[in-house]
């Protein structure tokens, strides 16, 4: 049992985006396994809590990168605990080159959930040794507070603070691809929506320096959902996830920089 793990993963031509880089929604998919291969080798994985009928499930997300590596390069992901309670489970990531390059760092925040009645089951029963969590964070922000996002016919009416969108609202109703095992809709499909709230060109000049997510409830099959969008300044977006029932669902931000010779 190591209490950091490592894993060495390839840019492959399917997983890179348009800019012919690792796509964020790969790298994100790949945090949920690598996190899942390194809970397994602590005896604390699904596997594990299968007569529990309970599994790990993300609470909140946060990546921040300086670059990315691009189609056909190698690349390390390294991932520790970095503190554990009765209730969640602090999780963060490196990636790297293999010579040691920093391209950037996560910072995710895990809960138990019934598989049953989708409630937090919690952690109290694991026993895991303090030699297993190193404690150290990823130097990197943590997350602030999320404002609500309303739109501008729903200002009288919206909670005291809330952001204006100045964006159009976006639907989309959930379909049988976007769901997982547990049967709610998968990290990486909300990646993949955020990401799409951007156009081709802006995606070419810019890339996401930053994203984070904070996951308020459940998303299911068939669910029509709102995405409204608050620019707070030209490179910096948040983003509200509600029902069509408004339901909120998922806080995010998204960052944006420069890409190098532009």
């Amino acid at each position: 049992m190591k209490p950091i793990f490592e894993e060495r993963c390839f840019v492959s031509a399917g997983e890179a985006n348009p800019e012919q880089q690792l796509s964020l929604p790969v790298l994100v998919a790949k945090f949920i396994d690598i996190a899942t291969a390194h809970a397994n080798s602590l005896g604390i994985g699904n596997p594990s809590m299968k007569d529990l009928h309970a599994g790990w499930v993300l609470s909140r997300v946060t990546v921040e990168m300086d670059s990315y590596p691009s189609v056909n390069d190698d690349y390390v992901v390294s991932t520790w605990i970095s503190s554990f309670n009765r209730h969640f489970s602090e999780r963060e990531f490196m990636v790297s080159s293999p010579d040691g390059r920093i391209y950037g760092y996560a910072r995710t925040i895990w809960m138990v959930m019934s598989t049953i009645d989708h409630t937090n089951v919690g952690l109290g029963h694991f026993n895991i040794s303090q030699d297993l969590i190193p404690g150290s964070s990823a130097p990197i922000t943590r997350q602030g507070k999320h404002m609500p996002i309303c739109l501008p016919e729903e200002v009288e009416e919206a909670p005291k603070g809330a952001l204006v969108a100045d964006a159009p609202a976006v639907e989309y109703r959930f379909k049988y691809s976007d769901l997982d095992s547990y049967r709610h809709v998968n990290t990486v499909r909300y990646v993949n929506l955020l990401m799409n709230r951007f156009s081709l060109e802006e995606h070419d000049s810019l890339l996401v320096k930053r994203m984070e997510l904070s996951f308020l409830h459940e998303a299911r099959y068939n669910m029509e959902v709102q995405i409204l969008r608050y620019n707070e300044s030209t490179h910096k977006s948040s983003f509200l996830m509600r029902s069509v029932h408004s339901q909120n669902l998922l806080f995010a931000k998204i960052e944006l920089t420069e890409r190098e010779n532009q």
